[in-house]
């Protein structure tokens, strides 16, 4: 994860339409950085996870990519769980400076054992 940042360009245009409560835009590196640091607290309690089944697109648009994916989460219970992902990226001289990261929000609260924070910021939305 310390890596990921390093990744991106200095300016970038990272959204995650789907994002339940709504996010906003990360438009920096450091953004980014701030964005993937987890605590070690609360990592300690997130369930493990790694990305498989990665199938990469390429466009009519050289810097354009499609990137489908899943994470896999080991639960408590040492069962496993897929959160489906399709990331579309423009990528210029080696980095990614745009990013639209559609992320399944019910199946990856779910495998975090978080339904309960969905379902609160779904009720505050509705308020």
């Amino acid at each position: 994860m310390n890596e990921l940042p390093d990744l991106y360009g200095e300016v970038t245009d990272v959204r995650h339409p789907m994002a339940t409560p709504e996010s906003e835009p990360l438009t920096s590196r450091r953004a980014l950085q701030e964005h993937f640091t987890v605590p070690p607290e609360v990592r300690e309690s997130l369930p493990k996870r790694r990305v498989v089944d990665v199938v990469v697109h390429e466009t009519a648009d050289p810097e354009v990519i499609v990137a489908e994916f899943a994470y896999e989460f080991t639960l408590p219970d040492d069962s496993m769980a897929k959160v489906p992902c399709v990331f579309v990226m423009r990528v210029r001289d080696g980095q990614i400076i745009e990013s639209r990261d559609y992320i399944d929000p019910i199946r990856r609260y779910t495998a975090r054992g978080d339904l309960d924070l969905l379902i609160a910021s779904l009720r505050k939305d509705v308020s």
